[in-house]
């Protein structure tokens, strides 16, 4: 097997618009294609196109798809109406989080699940290996589109240009099937900026097509590319999670402080259940660390695994850090024992390479956009 990265089909594109290349979970993906804060700010003021083509879409279809996904995931997925979406997550028996998903419910008996591009094989391996027993078909979908997202609050007024869909009526976490530029799309609202936005789930050969027509249609409304470093900074500012950094397999969604996702008042098992249902009494009774907001007092940057410090002892650990353009601080999200975790609780530092940096204990999010 070749370990080259995989490219998405856009990459000529990219490539020719001077874009910063990485390889990120196996794909070579647009790391910037020129400076990450004008990236930034585009989406915070105007709007940002990208290239999300690496995200991993698993198609579950048949009479049992729904009960199939209330077994595996940790949602109701049952109760999710045609042309809705829901943010959940799939767990291990032992509770820990394998990753965490959005479930869109196409028609009744068909469900697009999108994971992470780096977990993607995990989760088809897993969604595959429970739906034995079930009417149920598990499908690797992760070649048959490619995905554009379009976010910031000029995205309406762009999206609207070019397709004759009822944006207006596509609520959040919601998707519908349209023509955007001539392209049959499945178009979403989701989002992982902290903005409103779309995404566009589209067949690989319209993906240079459709961004063409939404970079002309964009261009005047301050529409640019933009690339994995801005989405990092972007979601952090929104505080939302990153697997990897803030869900792991060491933690469960209530270590996360995301135990709203876990439904066991759902019908029937789900994997997890029990270890879950012993992890909601432990985050009521004797909560682990919590997962807070750090804005930093000086000009040092924190990074994951640097360690949250207090009266000289260590009280956590940095999960995502990153210089916020929106705050003109550096910011971070970390797991801080509880005893330290009240916004504004006092003497709370970052050790950066030795120093302990002084920093604000505040409350997820950092961002929150005005409607």
């Amino acid at each position: 097997m070749s370990n080259a990265p995989r490219l998405t089909a856009l990459d000529a594109l990219h490539r020719s618009l001077g874009a910063t290349m990485t390889d990120f979970a196996g794909w070579d993906m647009p790391l910037r294609y020129g400076s990450e804060r004008d990236e930034h700010n585009a989406v915070r003021t105007k709007a940002g196109l990208f290239d999300l083509s690496h995200m991993g879409e698993i198609t579950v279809t048949g009479p049992q798809a729904s009960d199939l996904l209330n077994y595996a995931l940790v949602g109701n997925i049952a109760t999710i109406g045609p042309g809705r979406a829901r943010y959940t997550m799939i767990c291990r028996e032992d509770g820990g989080i394998v990753d965490d998903l959005i479930v869109y419910r196409l028609q009744e008996q068909e469900y697009m699940v999108v994971a992470n591009a780096g977990n993607a094989q995990v989760v088809l391996d897993a969604l595959t290996e429970r739906a034995q027993g079930f009417d149920a078909t598990v499908r690797d979908d992760r070649d048959a589109y490619a995905l554009i997202a379009v976010q910031g609050p000029e995205s309406p007024g762009i999206l609207k240009s070019l397709t004759d869909a009822d944006l207006d009526g596509l609520k959040y976490y919601a998707g519908l099937p349209g023509t955007v530029a001539g392209v049959p799309a499945l178009i979403a609202r989701t989002g992982y900026t902290g903005e409103d936005g779309f995404e566009l789930f589209v067949e690989p050969q319209h993906a240079e097509k459709l961004w063409r027509a939404l970079t002309e249609a964009g261009s005047p409304a301050g529409l640019i590319p933009c690339g994995l470093s801005c989405r990092d900074t972007l979601r952090l500012e929104a505080g939302m999670p990153l697997y990897g950094h803030e869900l792991t397999t060491a933690l469960t969604p209530f270590d996360a402080g995301l135990g709203r996702v876990v439904k066991f008042e759902k019908d029937g098992d789900f994997v997890g259940r029990e270890a879950l249902a012993k992890a909601a009494e432990r985050a009521e009774t004797a909560p682990p660390r919590k997962l807070v907001g750090l804005v930093a007092e000086g000009r040092r940057v924190p990074r994951a695994g640097m360690q949250v410090v207090a009266g000289g002892q260590v009280v956590g650990e940095v999960t995502s850090g990153a210089p916020s353009p929106t705050l003109g601080r550096p910011i971070a999200m970390a797991y801080v024992d509880a005893a330290h975790a009240a916004p504004g609780a006092e003497g709370v530092g970052v050790d950066i390479r030795g120093t302990h940096e002084p920093y604000e204990v505040v409350a997820l999010p950092f961002y929150k956009r005005q409607k």
